[in-house]
């Protein structure tokens, strides 16, 4: 299983879910807020739908300081691995 591939499709899936936005303009260095004028709310209602997706806690993670998606797949990759 290619972990690298599903964290950031399943990221980018809730991306799209919550902010709408054209799956094809996400990368791994696309900003949350100043590239997809995502607010505070906005992300953590992407971590909560990226945490129930591949069932798996943040809690306790660094959450506050992701500022892009390169940042949430390599913090999704580590919480994996503790898994």
């Amino acid at each position: 299983m290619d972990n690298d591939k599903d964290i950031l499709d399943v990221l980018k899936e809730k991306i799209v879910e919550i902010l709408n936005v054209d799956p094809n303009e996400i990368t791994e260095k696309t900003t949350f807020i100043g590239d997809l004028c995502a607010d505070s709310l906005d992300v953590y209602q992407i971590i909560l739908g990226v945490e129930d997706a591949l069932d798996i806690s943040l809690e306790g993670e660094d959450v506050e300081t992701i500022e892009n998606v390169g940042e949430a797949v390599l913090l999704l990759e580590k919480v994996m691995e503790k898994k």
